[in-house]
């Protein structure tokens, strides 16, 4: 959503009627923290990004349900600190994740540049044209983010405290699943 951040950003800035300012500017800072944050961390290879999945993991169902019980106790409305709040702590979520998910993961999946997945599809490989197994990951995942919409979107009307509180579960579950999934390395210990 950083995309459309800058745009709003840029449309607010030059005065347009309706176009927000405030809210595209706090979650483009945040999201940059939290980036910023994971990086700090990180410093080094994907295997040291892989490691840092279960933390991550643990920091955004924090962040998830902390945004949760903002929204139920405050219901928040645009413009409101409640919704500024809410601003802040998702994009500082997704920063953290995108740049865990960008060292950690391959390259068939952007987990929130779409635009990267798509044109993904027509990359070509060391042969042509990407491969078929290649080309059904970047379809799982096309097809993962428009269910995670159209579920999103059905799950908002609502209101805002379910969804988040549905996302900080999944992400729960994720995080279960990955450490339950651990194989040790050969240089692990103990």
């Amino acid at each position: 959503m950083q995309t459309g951040n800058v745009i709003f950003l840029g449309l607010g800035a030059a005065g347009a009627p309706g176009a927000p300012f405030a809210a595209p500017l706090v979650g483009l800072a945040a999201f940059l923290l939290g980036a910023a944050l994971a990086a700090l961390a990180w410093r080094g290879s994907a295997e040291a990004a892989g490691a840092l999945l279960g933390p991550a993991l643990a920091a955004e169902v924090g962040l998830l349900a902390l945004a949760a019980l903002i929204a139920a106790a405050a219901d928040p409305s645009a413009g409101d600190f409640a919704a500024y709040l809410l601003i802040a702590l998702l994009s500082l979520t997704m920063g953290l994740r995108n740049t865990i998910a960008r060292h950690a993961g391959g390259p068939d999946l952007a987990t929130t540049v779409l635009n990267l997945t798509m044109t993904a599809f027509a990359a070509p490989s060391p042969l042509g044209f990407a491969s078929g197994a290649e080309l059904a990951e970047r379809a799982a995942g096309l097809a993962m983010i428009l269910a995670g919409a159209f579920a999103g979107a059905l799950l908002v009307k609502t209101g805002t405290a379910l969804p988040l509180a549905l996302a900080a579960a999944v992400s729960l579950l994720a995080a279960v699943e990955l450490r339950s999934s651990h194989v040790p390395h050969p240089t692990d210990r103990g």
